[in-house]
């Protein structure tokens, strides 16, 4: 898999001021089939299909909310976390070029459900600080509960995004939480340990990186 740092088409939507999103390449998620539904128009010019994307998502989110249910039954009073990525994972940004952008419905739902059980849920993302302002609003724009947003700083975009989100993690758990699942679409989102259950959403080699 390779770490190399891509461009995402959020770019483009900020590109009045001058800002740029980064993202990471990862693996292929198990398919799953789904009838077929309209496309936003904004996805006309993508390679990958959206309504197989939305379908292998849910297939992934379908795994994991048993898991939570189970996960969250069984709490005690322990502070109870889920960490999710943001670009293609939390929101479409590949296929909506302007914020605010969409949220991936399966996984707001998931998000929702387990919020409402106790668990916070917390962002942990490439994206730079710099557009703190605009990430925390969209994501509370369309639903999102938000315990926490960790994106990187200027001397943290030269390191590795799979370190970063790591470290951060780890950050929760210092803070008394227990990661209870892991949410991403690349394989940094996921690699490091410092949670209970990872599940991966597709990527499609890059494509939705």
């Amino acid at each position: 898999m390779s770490a190399a740092i891509r461009t995402t088409r959020l770019g483009t939507a900020l590109a009045a001021v001058s800002l740029t999103v980064l993202g990471v390449s990862g693996t292929v998620a198990v398919p799953a089939s789904a009838a077929p539904q309209e496309r936003p128009a904004a996805a006309a010019a993508a390679s990958v299909d959206y309504a197989t994307w939305q379908a292998d998502v849910k297939a992934v989110i379908d795994q994991a909310r048993p898991y939570v249910e189970q996960r969250t039954a069984g709490a005690g009073g322990a502070r109870q976390a889920i960490v999710l990525d943001i670009d293609n994972t939390s929101l479409e940004t590949h296929f909506h070029l302007f914020p605010p952008t969409p949220a991936v419905a399966p996984v707001l739902d998931l998000a929702r459900y387990a919020n409402d059980r106790g668990v916070a849920i917390f962002f942990v993302t490439a994206r730079p600080d710099l557009l703190e302002v605009v990430t925390k609003s969209n994501l509370t724009s369309v639903g999102y509960p938000v315990a926490g947003l960790y994106q990187r700083s200027l001397l943290d975009l030269f390191g590795s995004a799979a370190e970063f989100k790591t470290a951060k993690r780890a950050e929760i758990e210092a803070k008394g939480y227990a990661i209870i699942a892991n949410i991403g679409n690349n394989t940094t989102d996921l690699v490091g340990g410092h949670a209970e259950r990872t599940f991966k959403l597709p990527d499609y080699d890059g494509e939705l990186s």
